[in-house]
């Protein structure tokens, strides 16, 4: 079964012009400022004109600060009246559970455990005496895009943003610039756009659904971002993972997130057939699979 990411919204937000058909809205959770806010709309909304934001019932407009977010509708009015409001058709990927499909993923997964050697969300710290076991249980070198998008990272040049790549034949998906560290249950939670980081707000995390773990306002730690190693996160991928998870949790009704456990004996591709976009998931699930064997 898949998760509708519109249940329990507590705010919704409208062109000002049809007070009575939501564009989006969101979940509250603690890391959820006006700024934040502000940073999603800005994802979100086209317009021909500059618009202000008003919380449905007051005259005041927001404005992006560090205060946080109130539930609520909110109204988003153009300066003009002139001014049209749109939300932005822009490409979100059917994203699941990254999977390790093939040896081009070892030496991903040692540069970014040598660079990180701790979750990078939650700052728990992997101890020396279990690193020098080789012991990583419950720790996962994250993929920020997917493996599975690959065709679409080559596609889209974002090989561009990975400055540490091996060769020409090399797309730069496996850089440890792609890659964080993270506990096992918050890789599940990066990878369906439940959790993400703002790289333009001090790095900060933002979490999109109950901060079951509390990890929502925390910033990134800064093992793996350090500007003068050729080996840091790449500040691009971030931002185009945040603006992901805006799209997924939203707009609109927002994406579905997809269940990953699947027990033994149970019937994975009839689960996949009868839930929401099967086609797009299939496809997903494949290409996580065995993506990583097309290319040498």
């Amino acid at each position: 079964m898949a998760t509708d990411r519109s249940s329990g919204r507590d705010v919704h937000f409208y062109d000002i012009s049809r007070p009575d058909k939501a564009l989006g809205g969101l979940i509250l959770t603690p890391s959820l400022t006006e700024r934040t806010f502000f940073f999603a709309l800005g994802i979100l909304i086209v317009s021909n004109h500059p618009y202000r934001v008003y919380l449905r019932g007051n005259d005041t407009p927001l404005m992006p600060t560090d205060e946080p977010l109130q539930p609520g509708s909110y109204d988003i009015k153009p300066d003009s009246p002139q001014g049209r409001i749109f939300v932005t058709n822009e490409w979100c990927i059917t994203r699941i559970l990254s999977q390790t499909v093939s040896g081009r993923d070892e030496a991903f997964r040692q540069r970014v455990r040598e660079r990180d050697r701790k979750c990078v969300i939650t700052g728990i710290v992997n101890p020396d005496r279990l690193i020098a076991l080789n012991d990583w249980s419950s720790y996962h070198a994250a993929h920020i895009f997917p493996l599975s998008g690959e065709e679409w990272f080559i596609g889209n040049n974002y090989s561009r943003w990975i400055t540490n790549r091996e060769g020409t034949r090399d797309t730069g998906i496996n850089s440890c610039q792609n890659g964080l560290l993270m506990l096992s249950h918050i890789h599940e939670k990066f990878d369906n756009f439940s959790i993400a980081i703002n790289p333009d707000d001090n790095y900060r995390i933002i979490t999109f659904r109950d901060d079951i773990f509390n990890v929502g306002g925390r910033l990134l730690d800064p093992v793996c971002r350090n500007p003068s190693n050729d080996s840091s996160v790449s500040d691009e991928l971030l931002r185009w993972h945040f603006r992901q998870a805006v799209l997924a949790n939203m707009r609109g009704a927002g994406e579905p997130v997809f269940e990953t456990d699947f027990p033994p004996g149970s019937d994975m591709v009839g689960e996949i057939r009868n839930g929401p976009d099967p086609i797009k998931r299939m496809e997903a699930e494949l290409f996580s699979r065995l993506g990583g064997l097309s290319l040498a």
